[in-house]
């Protein structure tokens, strides 16, 4: 009796398990392509590897390019932690931001058109020290950036901190 349960359980358990990932797999395609962005970035991802709390704020500098022909403008820039920040280098050099987490104070509107063929380096700056002593160990921190047509490009950074 109980080993027929327990195989009634595990083919229950199996049936359950493969209608939730097939489900979910189909939400997820459909929702990569809602949120894809005209924006690409070659690099979009970076492991700083080991850094140091006492060594201070690192930076990144990512290339987003609009492969489009048509121009694309960034709406927002947002990131997943207060720790990060991000800027946008405009195309004469200025800088705009900075943009961090929403909710944590205002955070201004990007408003930045990029002509078709061009590029904008997004400049992400982490700080290790933010979280204090309880703020070791392995990070991974998003930028999010939101183009006028609703679509997304994230931007992640990751990094082992250490004191």
């Amino acid at each position: 009796m109980i080993a027929l349960m327990a195989l009634a359980g595990l083919f229950i358990f199996g049936y359950t398990g493969k209608g939730v990932t097939q489900k979910t797999s189909v939400q997820n395609s459909a929702n990569a392509l809602a949120s894809r962005s005209f924006l690409t970035a070659t690099e979009a991802s970076f492991d700083f590897g080991s850094i140091s709390m006492k060594d201070g704020n690192v930076t990144k500098n990512f290339t987003v390019t609009n492969s489009t022909n048509k121009t694309v403008t960034i709406a927002t820039v947002l990131t997943s932690c207060m720790c990060t920040s991000a800027f946008i280098v405009e195309a004469n050099g200025n800088t705009k931001g900075p943009f961090g987490m929403a909710g944590m104070g205002r955070v201004p509107p990007a408003d930045e058109a990029i002509p078709a063929g061009e590029n904008r380096i997004i400049r992400v700056v982490y700080d290790p020290n933010a979280h204090g002593p309880s703020g070791v160990g392995r990070i991974n921190r998003l930028v999010t950036l939101t183009d006028t047509e609703g679509g997304t490009l994230d931007l992640e950074i990751k990094a082992l901190v250490t004191p």
